[in-house]
């Protein structure tokens, strides 16, 4: 509970600081913080640009902590899951581009505000393509100790993707649910005729 006031806060904060003026007088960060939060930026951004936009997963070892935790929404993931998740999402999303939109970083934390856009032209794990184009935006808040991110809360629209989805393939849906009756008769037909011919034989 208190990891999660601790987050919320230095969300309200991030926001609250990128919207203040440069003119307000507030003193600087030490340069040794400001160091710190410049190496946790970077840290932070190459999730983005190397595994996530260029599929290199194997730099994971070198961005992630060993006991890195992902805090979801009903459970937490390792960071075996957690990659795992993100080599299929590459999969079934080839194009897949990871925007930066905001990224701010204060002590150990780093919130990053982005965007996720491609189209899922392939299979993954018998899912089969849609073809729909994709778009929507996140926010994920890391803690970061040593260079590495030991933990993780993402959040976004999971609906947004489904409705996108839907929408892609409606057309598709309204031609089958059209095209089902059809084809029931030509069945049902199908087996009368048959069940006659064997009348007519007999």
């Amino acid at each position: 509970m208190n990891n999660v006031k601790r987050i919320l806060a230095f969300v309200i904060t991030a926001f609250m600081h990128l919207s203040m003026s440069p003119a307000t007088g507030q003193m600087a960060a030490p340069p040794a913080a400001i160091s710190t939060q410049s190496k946790n930026e970077a840290v932070a951004m190459r999730v983005f640009e190397e595994i996530l936009n260029q599929g290199k997963f194997g730099v994971a070892d070198e961005i992630y902590a060993k006991d890195f935790v992902n805090h979801g929404l009903h459970r937490v993931a390792g960071l075996e899951e957690d990659q795992a998740a993100a080599r299929w999402e590459k999969k079934a999303v080839p194009d897949l581009t990871m925007t930066v939109d905001l990224i701010y970083a204060d002590s150990d934390l780093v919130t990053v505000v982005w965007t996720a856009r491609g189209t899922n032209t392939a299979a993954a794990d018998g899912i089969p393509a849609t073809g729909a184009k994709l778009e929507l935006r996140g926010i994920t808040v890391w803690r970061i100790v040593d260079g590495k991110i030991r933990e993780e809360w993402t959040s976004y629209d999971r609906l947004r993707i489904i409705n996108q989805v839907v929408s892609h393939l409606k057309w598709l849906l309204i031609g089958v649910l059209l095209a089902l009756p059809i084809l029931i008769f030509i069945t049902v037909r199908f087996i009368r005729s048959k069940r006659l011919a064997r009348g007519l034989q007999v």
